[in-house]
């Protein structure tokens, strides 16, 4: 019988896939620009600070141990989440992961070099490269999963937060893309407000003159926006589950809206400030309760049992006043 793995050489070995399964997929990129290595040179320029172009090899060397690093950690940290939950990996995880790795990059390069590495390196390509490194992470992940662990299938059925959150968060992205296109189309401008939102997420856009209304633009942001969503769903759906047994945990969810409102829009303040005064705030206010709402009043409405807990509570407390 096959020795099983541990968490950390499995983890170890599902970052250096990705990392691994990265680098080759922008090794084909440059050689089809005709630009061999360009994109190993300017990431190695932009995160050790130094000249790539100077230092040849030894800063692209020193690229790549940043480079795999980072992504043995990433896959020790999925592979410890994946094992202490008894998840199976799936493709589909996998993308998601290339989704969150594609963020993170924007982010850090933002925040960290001041510098928009992903429209420098083309945001399209960016994109690809993660989510197929992040669908061969999982694949290895899959290969090797331990004997006993259920189906992605199996999990979804009999995971009443994954699956709540799931369809909560699909809710919620919905009735805020409903909102949305309402909004432009009453304004006379079809896909509008994704499409801003995407060149401020992908193109790092800084005025309504270089918005992208293309199909590429919207779709990217599109899936962006449901992954979002889902994520908050799943937080929602377990902190209503919670409530069933400890109601004073409904609070946590209030919270959890509250802090959702100003998160976003105090990120787009931060990165693209324009977009407030071209979307309009109250109209992303606004469209952040009407998905709380149909969040909110689905997971309701899949909790008698919530509902019967805060009735009965609500009947004893006149009972304990008199």
């Amino acid at each position: 019988m096959k020795r099983p793995q541990s968490t950390l050489v499995r983890g170890a070995i599902t970052g250096i896939t990705g990392a691994a399964t990265l680098a080759v997929f922008f090794f084909i990129v440059d050689l089809v620009r005709g630009t061999p290595l360009s994109t190993p040179t300017f990431l190695a320029s932009v995160t050790t600070g130094g000249d790539a172009a100077d230092g040849g090899l030894v800063l692209i060397a020193l690229y790549s141990l940043i480079h795999f690093a980072l992504f043995i950690a990433i896959g020790v940290a999925v592979t410890w989440v994946l094992e202490r939950t008894r998840l199976r990996p799936h493709f589909l995880l996998g993308a998601i992961l290339g989704l969150l790795l594609f963020d993170i990059l924007f982010y850090a390069g933002v925040i960290i070099t001041g510098e928009n590495v992903v429209r420098a390196i083309g945001w399209a390509e960016v994109l690809a490269g993660n989510v197929i490194a992040g669908v061969a992470m999982f694949a290895y992940l899959q290969a090797t999963a331990p004997e006993g662990t259920p189906a992605w299938s199996e999990t979804f059925t009999g995971n009443r937060v994954i699956r709540e959150g799931m369809i909560a968060g699909l809710l919620g992205a919905s009735a805020v893309a409903l909102w949305f296109l309402a909004i432009d189309l009453i304004a006379g401008r079809l896909f509008y407000t994704p499409a801003a939102l995407g060149s401020a997420v992908f193109l790092q856009a800084e005025s309504p003159e270089t918005i992208s209304i293309s199909a590429g633009i919207i779709a990217g942001y599109s899936v962006v926006h449901v992954l979002g969503f889902i994520g908050i769903g799943i937080i929602a759906a377990a902190l209503v589950l919670r409530a069933e047994v400890e109601p004073s945990v409904l609070l946590g969810a209030v919270l959890l809206f509250v802090t959702m409102e100003a998160f976003v829009i105090g990120l787009i303040a931060i990165l693209a400030a324009w977009l407030l005064d071209t979307i309009g705030w109250w109209t992303i206010a606004a469209a952040n309760l009407i998905a709380a709402v149909a969040m909110g009043v689905y997971l309701w409405r899949a909790h008698p049992a919530l509902r019967e807990e805060l009735r009965r509570e609500s009947l004893e407390e006149p009972a304990l006043s008199r």
